[in-house]
């Protein structure tokens, strides 16, 4: 950061890729939004966007509000538009991918679902997938394993 400009990008990401396979969350956290706003600054918006999410998500997770209010204050920066604090995990899901999940884990087909929550079938199919990718996994089977026992 003290460095700035180019050579301070190259320090923050050599450091980014130490702390990836590190167990310090909260400095990859603030790595991550100090490389999303210089490259910002850099004008390099698209990948600073990208990185700022990704720093978000793990300020949120360690708690870190000041850290928070940066990262979001760099993406307001970079002309994106408000997301949920939470990328990732049971707590990033909404309401209804939440109930469809359930569910889904108590082994209700997409059809019945569907009747159960007056949708149709094609809203539980994109529900799942968001679910799917939020959780990181690959199918129903993986769910309630996944949703930690809340189904």
């Amino acid at each position: 950061m003290a460095e700035g400009g180019q050579e301070g990008i190259k320090t923050l990401r050599e450091s980014l890729a130490v702390l990836r396979g590190s167990t310090a969350q909260l400095e990859r956290a603030r790595t991550l939004v100090e490389l999303g706003a210089a490259l910002r600054r850099s004008n390099s918006r698209a990948e600073a966007r990208e990185l700022l999410k990704e720093g978000l998500d793990f300020a949120v997770r360690c708690g870190s509000q000041p850290l928070v209010d940066q990262a979001e204050t760099e993406l307001a920066a970079t002309g994106a538009r408000p997301t949920r604090l939470l990328l990732s995990g049971v707590e990033s899901l909404t309401a209804s991918e939440k109930r469809v999940a359930n569910f889904a884990a108590e082994g209700l087909s997409n059809k019945d679902i569907a009747q159960a929550l007056f949708v149709t079938t094609k809203t539980v199919e994109v529900h799942l997938s968001n679910v799917y990718r939020k959780l990181g996994i690959g199918s129903r089977t993986e769910l309630p394993q996944a949703l930690g026992g809340q189904a």
